[in-house]
């Protein structure tokens, strides 16, 4: 974080200061909420949640190197003390990124956010120093979190939201102001909790409505309900995507024999090829998102297409591919699923498995609501229509629906099967897989899937990971 005195955040935050000998001394290294990760210079930011309370670690944090806590209530070591250490910190990121000279880039979407955001980091950190959110800390406490990392050396502050409602947006871009607000689409996400893709696009919208005269939306062409959102705000539109109509595009799409996507960037300043060393070809939109952006702030289509064909994975269980020396190829795609990520990672498999047996070993999709039948029958029968050679559907109910499709849409039977857990699924593919096979492994988080990549990857360290 940029230098500030305890007296200064006090003032910020609206807090009182305890037992802080001298108010001058100044906060030097990052804002931490996770006791683990104090350095010298840090300020602890105290939560209180279900299991742990953070100002029971307050000593602790001190006695490691931490400058003063952020706290609801004394601890007995320097505090900041105010009522609601949340807006607290909102407060504190809104101050300091009105003081750096960096240019807010805000980027938000129901599939895609975190790989894209990835990739224009990649891009961006290239032509200066860039600032970017780590994993998927996207929400009302990570947001705030990543924009005080940033430094007075920080030109591009890379801010991925998330929203579970509508205000979200609204609230996060309250916090941190976008100079340019990149929306990726509007999907099925979360469905269940918005009621509706209509519900999602007034959501996800509010990200361009944020946006000053002098600002840029970037906007996906080839998603209607995005598309829609130019006339929503006042700052620049630019479109994105494989439309012809679209300012940065793609041109003459094509996979790789390693299922690697390739094309010809187009720009208002030229094209150039890329060659992504990610998996499957809906990673093109989230290459021209970044590209849009990357554009927008002033690098070349040369340089762009660079960048990105050397950028990898930052966050784990994305598309993470690894190559056992067995030959077994595992893509752990663990992290989160919804219906458009799942149906993109398949025809990915498929694309990688070319002449290869391939295996999905497929979960639930979370917090679908009324359409989480639909959408795991549709699943499990793609799965059939892109000849998958087997499919592991892992877990209760969502996984018997996923199951059920498959063998409704194409009378599997072996190809097919429903087991309870990971557990399950583990012992399964050890007993089953050969050389050469393709495993998928992908569901919402909260299946933990990423045991069964882990598992397969046992004894095998030598193997070697690709797209990072």
């Amino acid at each position: 974080m940029i230098a500030l005195s305890l007296a200064e955040i006090a003032t910020v935050v609206g807090g009182q200061t305890y037992d802080i000998p001298d108010p001058a001394v100044s906060v030097t290294g990052p804002v931490v909420r996770d006791s683990r990760e104090v350095a010298p210079g840090s300020l602890f930011v105290a939560f209180v949640g279900e299991r742990v309370d953070g100002h029971d670690y307050a000593a602790d944090v001190v006695a490691a190197g931490a400058v003063a806590v952020l706290a609801s209530r004394p601890v007995g070591v320097p505090a900041i003390v105010v009522d609601d250490v949340q807006a607290a910190l909102g407060a504190l990121a809104r101050h300091v990124v009105e003081r750096l000279g960096a240019t807010l880039v805000a980027l938000t979407g129901s599939v895609g956010k975190t790989s894209s955001k990835d990739l224009l980091a990649q891009v961006l950190r290239r032509h200066a120093p860039t600032v970017w959110t780590p994993g998927s800390l996207n929400n009302e406490i990570g947001l705030p979190l990543t924009a005080l990392s940033a430094t007075d050396e920080t030109r591009f502050l890379v801010l991925e939201m998330g929203a579970r409602g509508i205000g979200h947006i609204r609230y996060l871009t309250g916090l941190t102001p976008p100079k340019i607000g990149l929306v990726l689409n509007v999907g099925t996400a979360h469905i269940g909790e918005f009621g509706g893709r209509e519900q999602i696009a007034e959501a996800k919208g509010e990200l361009v409505e944020s946006l000053p005269a002098d600002g840029a939306a970037i906007l996906n062409a080839d998603d209607p309900l995005v598309r829609a959102m130019a006339a929503r705000t006042k700052a620049r539109v630019v479109l994105f995507g494989e439309a012809a109509d679209a300012d940065v595009r793609a041109e003459n799409v094509r996979l790789t024999e390693n299922g690697q996507p390739a094309f010809t960037l187009h720009t208002p300043s030229g094209c150039s090829d890329v060659t992504l060393r990610l998996y499957g070809e809906h990673h093109v939109s989230n290459a021209l998102a970044a590209a849009a952006v990357a554009h927008e702030l002033g690098m070349s289509v040369d340089e762009i297409a660079l960048a990105l064909s050397e950028a990898g994975t930052l966050s784990r269980w994305r598309m993470e591919v690894t190559e056992r020396p067995d030959g077994v190829t595992i893509v752990n795609d663990a992290y989160n699923a919804n219906p458009e990520s799942m149906r993109a990672a398949l025809r990915a498999l498929v694309a990688m498995g070319k002449g290869r047996r391939t295996w999905a070993v497929l979960g639930q999709m979370a917090e679908l609501g009324d359409e989480g039948l639909a959408e795991h029958d549709a699943v499990g029968r793609l799965a059939v229509r892109l000849n998958v050679s087997k499919l592991v559907a892992v877990g209760g109910r969502e996984a018997s629906w996923l199951q059920l499709g498959a063998y409704n849409e194409g009378s599997w039977g072996e190809e097919s099967v429903h087991v309870s857990d990971a557990q399950a699924a583990i012992g399964l593919l050890r007993s089953e897989l050969r050389a050469g096979d393709v495993v998928l492994v992908k569901a919402s988080r909260s299946v933990g899937l990423e045991k069964v990549a882990a598992a397969l990857l046992e004894n095998h360290t030598e193997g070697e990971v690709s797209g990072r």
